[in-house]
């Protein structure tokens, strides 16, 4: 993307989504943002609000973000997949910058379904077709083996045009 400026953001309840946020970062040479809320979501009450506040597709309390959207020519955006949807931080995040985000891409992890509604939901809330996604499972993250799907989603952001590409499990 030669001087283009890209930022990738992102939540994480387990810290595996934040491993991936991390890779992509360093691959891409960008600036990285974690999307905090000011109430934890630790124990089984943490797990059972964000499963909550998945299925009904609410947002969350999300802090003030760090970084303007609209300063970037592509904002890569991540979460963790809940109950078959977009975690509601993301979900406050991608309502609250939605008219400001420039080009988007889009990368989930989950443990096994799920991305598809995710990126659906998150193409909704933008209102604009991401220019690539990639899915990864926290299987996958954990082993090592993500490596080779996430070289090709880099790939796939760095183009200069916008493509449908989809790099998925």
């Amino acid at each position: 993307m030669g001087a283009s400026k890209t930022l990738v953001v992102f939540y994480s309840r387990s810290g595996t989504t934040r491993r991936i946020a991390q890779a992509l970062s360093e691959a891409l040479q960008c600036d990285l943002e974690e999307i905090a809320e000011p109430k934890p979501r630790t124990g089984f009450l943490g797990y059972m609000r964000s499963i909550l506040e998945a299925r009904l597709k609410r947002p969350s309390t999300i802090t003030p973000r760090q970084h303007d959207v609209s300063s970037y020519d592509l904002v890569v955006v991540g979460t963790p997949v809940w109950a078959w949807s977009l975690s509601s931080p993301v979900r406050a995040y991608l309502m609250s910058t939605a008219r400001q985000l420039p080009e988007v891409a889009f990368f989930c992890t989950l443990g096994g379904k799920g991305s598809e509604s995710a990126f659906a939901q998150m193409t909704a809330i933008v209102g604009k077709q991401p220019r690539a996604v990639c899915a990864i499972t926290e299987r996958e993250a954990l082993s090592g083996r993500h490596f080779g799907r996430l070289s090709a989603f880099v790939k796939a952001i760095e183009n200069d045009r916008p493509s449908k590409s989809t790099v998925s499990r």
